[in-house]
C-alpha cells in the first residue's frame, strides 16, 4: 500500500521547482506551436497529439447534469487539477425528446437550458481543456435508458442497439443533427474535440461470450466518417472481462474498471500490442440507488493505489467521473440485476463520490488526483488557480402556504392527453403527444364503477414500476417504511399482486390507479432493453371481473405545465395532508443567492420544482436524503418551490449548507 501522504507532498514539492520561473505555454500553444498538421494518434506505446507526446488527463463532466451558469466554473476546477482534456456524453432522448423534433439549447423543452453542447465544448477550450466526444447513441451513465429516446418503444419488434434498420435509421437522423452541431469544433480544424468514441461499452451489451454485432458498430463509424469526423476513432470496455467483442477491428481499444487496473491493461495489452493503453472510464466512485446504502465506490486510499498503477503502465487516464452532477427530472437509469429484487432504480444526486462533488467542492480524491497527475505530467503548461468553493446557505425554514388536492391536478391536465383505452396498455403506447406517447413521470389508469365496501384489486403481471392506489381522491397505499416494502404491495418485485380496497363511499366510485416509471434501465442482464412502464402484461381485476374502457390520464409534470397551474387553496399547518398532492411555497431573496440543499426527510415520495425546474426526486428512505439546489436556480427577489408528494405531506421545507446523502 503506498502512502498517500508522502506522494501528496512530493507533487507539491516537483510542482513547486519545475514551474519557479518559467512561462509556461497553455495546452493549446503548446500542441498547436507551428501549426495544426495533424490530430491524436495512437502509436505504439504512445499517444501523440499534433506530433508530440501526450498522456491524456482527462475527465468525465456532463453538461446535461448541472446548470450552465456553472459550466466555466467546473471545467476550470478540472483544469486547475491537471486535467488537459475531458470526455463528454450526450443524451440522445434530451437532444431529440420527440420524433424529429431536436434541441440543442433553443427549444421550449424542460431542459434546453442544459443542452447547448456546442457552447459548452467552446468553453472547454477556452478553459484550456481537449475533448474526447462519446455521442452514443447509447451513453449508459446512470441514465434514462442509456440515453435512448422512450418513443423508440413505439416499434414492437425493435431491437436497439444492432443493426436493425429501424433503430439505426432514426439513429443516422438523430447523429445527422448532433454531429452538425461539433464537426467544426474538431482539433485538426482548430477545436477542442481530439477523439470520437464508437457506441458505448458495446461488449457488455448481451451475454459477455455473445458474438456481438459489428456491422452496427461498423454503420456508427461510417456515419461519423459521413458527417465529418476525422478525429480518432475509439471504443471502450472491460477487456478482463469482455475481451474484444465490442471493438471494431482496426480501431483503438481502452478499458473501463475501478479496481485491478493491472489485470485490465494486462489483457488490453494481449489484445492490441500495438496501440497505446488508456483507461477511458476509472471509475472514481460509484452511484446510489433507492433502498440502497450510499457507499462511495472507491476510498481515496485505493483511489490513489489505483490510478499510480495506472501511471507505472504509462497510461493515459479519464477520470469517470470527475464531477458528477446532478440528474434533473425523471432521468435517472437503473440497472437489472440477476438477484432480489431484480431492478434498482438511482438516485437523482450523481455526486458518485467523485473528485468534484455534486456542488463542485474540492474532495479528497481531488488534491490526490491533482498531486499525482503532477508526479507523472512531463508536459508542464500553464494551469489556472482552484476557485474558491461556492458559498453554501441554509436558508430559514420554509412554511408550506398552498396545496392543490389530487382531484384539482387532474382537472388541469389538458383534455387532449386523457384517453379512452380498452384495457391497460404501456405509457409509451399512449396516443399522445404527437404520436409519441408518454415518456416519463406517472400514468392513472382511471375507472369509474360502484365498489363494495371491501373489494380485491388484482394487478394481473408485474408493475412497472410502483403503483398507487386512489379512491375518489384519497390515497389508499400507504407510505413505504424501508425496503420490505418490496415484499408488499406496489412494487415492481411482486406479480399478480393484489391489494383490498376498503370503506369506498357508496354510489360510483371512482378507481385510480397511478404507476409511476422509476427509470428505464441503462445496464443489466441480458433482457435489460425490455423497457416498457406503466400496465401492460395484464388488465386490472376487481373481485375478479376484468376492468375495461378504462381512462388513461399522463402525470407527466412538465415545468410549463406546474407554471401555468391555478386554483391554490391556503395550506394550514397540521393538516396531515396526504398525497397525491401539490404543495406550493414563495420565499424572497434580497441578497444574490447562494448554493443550498433541500432537506426532504420529513416528506415520503415525489418531486421536487424550483422556479419550474424539475429538481429530481426525493425518497425518505435514501440513501439520498437532501437535493442540492444551485444558486443560479434561485432569483433575488421572489422564488418558488412546488412539491409533488405521493404519501404524507410535511408542513414546511428545511434548507441546508450540507448534503445528506448517506442516510439510510
Amino acid at each position: 500500500m503506498i502512502d498517500v501522504k508522502i506522494l501528496l507532498v512530493l507533487g507539491c514539492l516537483l510542482c513547486a521547482v519545475c514551474i519557479e520561473g518559467q512561462v509556461l505555454p497553455t495546452v493549446y500553444e503548446y500542441y498547436t506551436e507551428g501549426g495544426i498538421n495533424s490530430g491524436l494518434e495512437a502509436l505504439p506505446g504512445q499517444f501523440k497529439l499534433n506530433g508530440k507526446d501526450i498522456t491524456l488527463y482527462s475527465g468525465s463532466i456532463h453538461y446535461f447534469r448541472m446548470v450552465p451558469e456553472y459550466w466555466r466554473d467546473r471545467l476550470r476546477r478540472m483544469r486547475a487539477a491537471g486535467l488537459n482534456a475531458i470526455d463528454v456524453y450526450a443524451p440522445w432522448n434530451l437532444h431529440e425528446p420527440r420524433k424529429g423534433v431536436f434541441d440543442f439549447g433553443n427549444g421550449d423543452e424542460d431542459f434546453s437550458k442544459v443542452l447547448n453542447i456546442r457552447q459548452f465544448l467552446q468553453i472547454a477550450q477556452e478553459e484550456d481543456l481537449l475533448v474526447i466526444l462519446r455521442p452514443g447513441p447509447y451513453i449508459c451513465s446512470e441514465w434514462e435508458f442509456g440515453g435512448l429516446p422512450s418513443w423508440l418503444l413505439r416499434y414492437p419488434d425493435i431491437k436497439v442497439r444492432t443493426s436493425d434498420p429501424v433503430f439505426t435509421g432514426h439513429v443516422r437522423q438523430y447523429f445527422d443533427q448532433l454531429l452538425a452541431q461539433v464537426v467544426d469544433l474538431q482539433f485538426t480544424r482548430g477545436g477542442s474535440i481530439i477523439a470520437v468514441q464508437i457506441e458505448n461499452e458495446y461488449g457488455s451489451f448481451g451475454p459477455y461470450d455473445e458474438i456481438k454485432d459489428r456491422d452496427y458498430l461498423a454503420f456508427i463509424r461510417d456515419a461519423y466518417v459521413q458527417n465529418g469526423i476525422n478525429e480518432l476513432l475509439l471504443t471502450c470496455d472491460s477487456p478482463a472481462l469482455v475481451g474484444d467483442t465490442g471493438s471494431l477491428p482496426g480501431y483503438l481499444m481502452t478499458a473501463n474498471f475501478d479496481n485491478n487496473p493491472a489485470t485490465q491493461f494486462d489483457r488490453l495489452l494481449e489484445l492490441q500490442p500495438d496501440k497505446p493503453l488508456m483507461a477511458m472510464e476509472f471509475w472514481s466512485g460509484w452511484f446510489d440507488y433507492w433502498f440502497g446504502v450510499h457507499t462511495g465506490g472507491l476510498s481515496p486510499e485505493n483511489f490513489a493505489e489505483h490510478l499510480t498503477t495506472i501511471f507505472s503502465y504509462n497510461a493515459s487516464v479519464n477520470f469517470y467521473m470527475f464531477h458528477g452532477g446532478s440528474t434533473y427530472g425523471f432521468m435517472n437509469g437503473a440497472n437489472k440485476i440477476p438477484v432480489f429484487p431484480g431492478y434498482l432504480s438511482d438516485v437523482s444526486s450523481y455526486d458518485y463520490s467523485a473528485p468534484l462533488s455534486e456542488a463542485g467542492d474540492y474532495t479528497e480524491k481531488y488534491n490526490i488526483t491533482k498531486d499525482l497527475i503532477a508526479l507523472d505530467n512531463e508536459v508542464l503548461t500553464l494551469t489556472p488557480a482552484q476557485p474558491p468553493n461556492n458559498p453554501k446557505t441554509a436558508y430559514p425554514a420554509l412554511q408550506i402556504q398552498q396545496f392543490l388536492t389530487y382531484d384539482q391536478i387532474i382537472q388541469q391536465i389538458p383534455l387532449q392527453l386523457k384517453t379512452q383505452i380498452p384495457t391497460v396498455i404501456n405509457m409509451e403506447a399512449l396516443e399522445i403527444n404527437d404520436g409519441n406517447g408518454q415518456s416519463y413521470g406517472l400514468t392513472v389508469y382511471r375507472k369509474q364503477l360502484d365498489l363494495p365496501t371491501l373489494a380485491e384489486l388484482q394487478i394481473v403481471g408485474h408493475i412497472r414500476d410502483v403503483a398507487m392506489v386512489v379512491v375518489d381522491g384519497v390515497q389508499k397505499t400507504k407510505k413505504p417504511q424501508g425496503s420490505g416494502a418490496l415484499l408488499g404491495f406496489g412494487f415492481w418485485t411482486n406479480r399478480n399482486s393484489t391489494f383490498a380496497i376498503e370503506g369506498a363511499a357508496a354510489g360510483l366510485n371512482t378507481l385510480d390507479v397511478v404507476v409511476e416509471n422509476w427509470g428505464r434501465v441503462n445496464f443489466g442482464g441480458p433482457a435489460y432493453f425490455e423497457q416498457k412502464k406503466g400496465l401492460f402484461e395484464g388488465p386490472l381485476l376487481v373481485d375478479g371481473v376484468e376492468l375495461t374502457d378504462l381512462e388513461a390520464i399522463p402525470l407527466e409534470l412538465k415545468s410549463k405545465w406546474i407554471k401555468s397551474l391555478t386554483g391554490w387553496q391556503a395550506f394550514e399547518v397540521n393538516q396531515n395532508m396526504t398525497g397525491p398532492v401539490l404543495l406550493r411555497a414563495t420565499f424572497d431573496l434580497s441578497e444574490p443567492p447562494q448554493d443550498t440543499f433541500l432537506d426532504m426527510s420529513a416528506w415520503g415520495r415525489g418531486s421536487i420544482f424550483v422556479n419550474g425546474f424539475h429538481m429530481g426526486r426525493f425518497f425518505h428512505v435514501g440513501p439520498q436524503i437532501t437535493t442540492y439546489i444551485p444558486a443560479p436556480l434561485l432569483l433575488q427577489g421572489t422564488n418558488e418551490i412546488i412539491i409533488f408528494e405521493h404519501y404524507l405531506a410535511a408542513d414546511e421545507l428545511t434548507f441546508s449548507d450540507v448534503p445528506i446523502l448517506g442516510r439510510n
